[in-house]
């Protein structure tokens, strides 16, 4: 873990020259952040990385749940493939640090229209611009055995987990709609797989491509995963069937951490995800978001790209906003000369 700053001038070290960072002289009140992160996860630090190298003032709060924490080890990450993810935010963490951006601790309670950035019993953070990397969290059936496997044996990201568990027996629930497009992807990997409709049925067309392709579906309601010496056996159905598996792969419900985005009344799609510009600019003036927050779909690559995309608009934005406000103050010197 690296050590919490506490103010934008905390004398972090230059990792060039060990000198204390220093930053371009903004306008803007005393002890304003240009930015302020919400959420350190692989999207927030990266973000934070961009804009603290281009000198910008940059805090980021970690609320210090990542979504990834039940997992060992991440994959289809170039140069950090089976890295495990905590090592990479303690990496993260630390590269912050020599950059002289801020990490602090806490839960954020409220951003203010102001962009007022609230911390649960702590200061509130006043920000030119404000991005939220908040993340998901993974909401999973109610089927016994299913969270205590779950990032081990028990897997949903078949990219990110499938080689690991290659040629192996997998099993796929059907407790979502993309069950049998789960399916169909998984045998990409093993030619050992099954399909547990569970409560539902593939309908006739469905039948045919899983059959095409190799995959068995077995129906019945499971009951729940067997587990013995803390490793996945096999899937128990309510008629006491049991079919051998070493993985299983799910798809849980998404549900982003987005209440501090909707309470600004940021604008949501159809799906109910809130709407960001290719950058990360919400409708909302001066907030951003980046990853897992407005994305079901990305991995750690994937939102850490966001995050890097995000801090570049960011800071651009920041410019365009201190050449217009040069710009009328020199036109205001020059009209007070004549």
């Amino acid at each position: 873990m690296s050590e919490t700053n506490n103010g934008p001038d905390d004398g972090a070290q230059d990792p060039g020259h060990g000198a204390p960072a220093q930053h371009a002289d903004h306008p803007g009140r005393e002890g304003e952040w240009d930015v302020v992160v919400v959420g350190a996860g692989a999207a927030g630090l990266n973000a934070a990385l961009v804009l603290a190298r281009a000198r910008r003032r940059v805090a980021v709060i970690d609320g210090g749940a990542p979504r990834n924490a039940p997992a060992d080890r991440m994959h289809g990450f170039l140069s950090r493939d089976g890295m495990p993810p905590t090592a990479l935010l303690e990496v993260g963490r630390a590269e912050l640090a020599t950059y002289g951006a801020a990490l602090l601790t806490g839960r954020v309670d409220e951003i203010t229209p102001a962009l007022g950035v609230r911390l649960a019993g702590g200061p509130e953070l006043r920000a030119r611009r404000v991005l939220v990397a908040t993340g998901l969290r993974d909401e999973l059936p109610d089927i016994p055995g299913l969270r205590e496997r779950w990032g081990r044996d028990l897997l949903h990201c078949p990219y990110c987990h499938g080689y690991e568990v290659r040629d192996q027996p997998l099993g796929v629930l059907g407790t979502g709609p993309g069950a049998v497009h789960h399916a169909l992807l998984l045998r990409q990997w093993s030619p050992d797989v099954v399909l547990f409709p569970h409560h539902g049925q593939p309908t006739d067309d469905e039948r045919e491509r899983l059959t095409a392709r190799g995959v068995r579906i077995v129906g019945g309601t499971v009951a729940r995963l067997l587990t013995e010496d803390d490793r996945l056996r096999g899937v128990e159905l309510a008629d006491g069937r049991v079919v051998p598996r070493t993985a299983v792969f799910v798809q849980p419900r998404m549900v982003p951490h987005d209440a501090l985005l909707t309470a600004l009344g940021c604008a949501r799609d159809e799906a109910g995800w809130v709407i960001t510009d290719a950058a990360g600019r919400t409708d909302v003036p001066g907030v951003w978001a980046a990853g897992n927050v407005v994305d079901p779909r990305a991995q750690v690559v994937t939102a850490a790209g966001m995050g890097a995309a995000a801090a570049f608009a960011l800071n651009l934005d920041l410019v365009t906003e201190e050449v217009e406000r040069a710009v009328a103050e020199q036109r205001a010197r020059a009209g007070a000369g004549r």
